[in-house]
């Protein structure tokens, strides 16, 4: 069955000599994965392979085959072409950390218009905004919404937050109940735009602070979350 569809590029490996494996998010699919063959050993394969940049938006043409790990695309052009996201360094690093996240935490293979229309929009204002420190804090906090744990407000003036049930109470019940800077950024960031993000002001360490406890609510809710090798290298450049 041929199938047309937009889809946000998550991770590439190379495989043998001259293949690669791109694993996608798919507007019509969820997550698939891809075999491109040869891809890597011709002038004309280069062209190709420039299209599968980390959180590269596409229009593919693909043959699904029901129970195959591997799809095989047949047509691929670029459905927008950012303007700084592959060529600002700071960008890059937040490309490289958020692709990383995503892969790990997409895994569904069916789809999901409001998650799709989510990373869509997201990635192509980060493409077109000078301000964008926090980014990566408001997008990984929305995206639990769409992954089935974004924090219960009701309670919202408590005092503290507590990762592990994912809601507000007055007292600290565990040791995942979180106070201070964390729980006071976390109150400005619920509810807020990304339009309104430069109105947030903080430093790196609370930065880094702030993200070491969205990881861990993220692993705390997702069995299967791993920290992102790339968080290091990501910090680095954030500092």
């Amino acid at each position: 069955m041929l199938i047309t569809t937009n889809a946000i590029v998550l991770s590439k490996l190379k495989y043998r000599d001259n293949d690669l494996i791109v694993k996608c998010y798919t507007q019509e699919k969820g997550i698939v994965s891809f075999l491109l063959r040869g891809v890597l050993k011709s002038k004309k394969g280069n062209s190709k392979v420039a299209y599968f940049q980390l959180l590269s938006q596409l229009q593919i043409v693909f043959t699904h085959k029901n129970g195959r790990s591997l799809q095989s695309i047949k047509e691929t052009k670029l459905d927008y072409l950012y303007s700084s996201l592959h060529t600002n360094i700071l960008k890059g690093s937040i490309v490289m950390f958020l692709s990383e996240v995503l892969s790990n935490t997409l895994q569904e293979e069916e789809q999901n218009e409001t998650l799709y229309s989510y990373l869509e929009n997201t990635l192509l204002w980060l493409d077109s905004q000078s301000e964008y420190a926090n980014f990566h804090l408001l997008f990984l906090l929305k995206l639990t919404k769409y992954l089935g744990f974004y924090p219960d407000t009701t309670n919202i003036d408590a005092a503290y937050f507590n990762l592990y049930e994912g809601k507000f109470e007055m007292k600290q019940s565990n040791k995942y109940a979180i106070s201070g800077e964390n729980l006071t950024l976390l109150k400005q960031l619920l509810g807020i735009t990304f339009d309104a993000l430069p109105s947030i002001k903080i430093n790196a360490k609370q930065r880094q602070s702030f993200l070491s406890m969205i990881l861990l609510y993220f692993e705390l809710h997702l069995g299967s979350f791993k920290t992102p090798k790339s968080l290091q290298i990501f910090n680095q450049v954030f500092s």
